[in-house]
C-alpha cells in the first residue's frame, strides 16, 4: 500500500440510459473481459424483465435490492500476539455498494435460469422481497459479525 500521499477517488460518468452513476459501476462489476456493452445490455434487459414481471418500475426494483443486501458490519482478521481474531467493523458506504453488487452478480450466476438477464432479473426481485443468495450471503456476514462480537474491542 502506498505510503505517500491520499489517493483521490475517481469519478464515474453516470450511464447512458438512466443517468445513474450506481446503475454505472453495478454495470462496470457485471462487465467480463472488458465488454461493456454486452455488460450493459445484459442489465437493460434485466430491467425490462423485472419490470414485465412485477410490473412496478425496474430501476426502483433494482435500488431497493442493492439497499437490502447492503452489509452493515463485516469481519476482518487481526492479528495479535500469536492469534489471529476476526474482529467485526463497520463498512465504508463505498464498499457496501461494491460487496452487494458483486454478491447480487456471483449469487444470480450460480442461478438455473437460461439468460444472464432473466438470472440477474430473478435474484434482483428475490433480493428486493428479502430473500435469495445474496441476502443469505448477507445474513452470514452479519451472524459471522455478531458471533464475533467479543472481539470488538481489538478494532483499530
Amino acid at each position: 500500500m502506498g505510503r505517500k500521499k491520499f489517493v483521490r477517488k475517481r469519478e464515474i460518468l453516470p450511464d447512458p440510459k438512466f443517468n445513474d452513476v450506481v446503475v454505472a459501476k453495478f454495470v462496470s462489476s457485471l462487465l467480463q473481459e472488458g465488454k461493456k456493452s454486452t455488460a450493459e445490455s445484459i442489465f437493460y434487459g434485466c430491467v425490462d424483465v423485472m419490470q414485465t414481471r412485477t410490473g412496478e418500475d425496474g430501476l426502483k426494483l433494482f435500488k431497493k435490492a442493492l439497499e437490502n443486501v447492503k452489509p452493515l458490519l463485516e469481519v476482518k482478521s487481526r492479528r495479535v500476539g500469536g492469534a489471529t481474531y476476526q474482529v467485526p467493523v463497520e463498512v465504508k458506504p463505498a464498499r457496501r455498494q461494491s460487496l452487494a453488487s458483486r454478491w447480487l452478480i456471483d449469487s444470480a450466476r450460480s442461478r438455473p435460469e437460461h439468460s444472464m438477464a432473466e438470472r440477474l432479473a430473478a435474484e434482483m426481485i428475490e433480493a428486493a422481497n428479502g430473500r435469495g443468495g445474496a441476502m443469505k450471503k448477507r445474513e452470514d456476514v452479519h451472524k459471522m459479525a455478531e458471533a464475533n462480537k467479543a472481539f470488538a474491542h481489538y478494532r483499530w
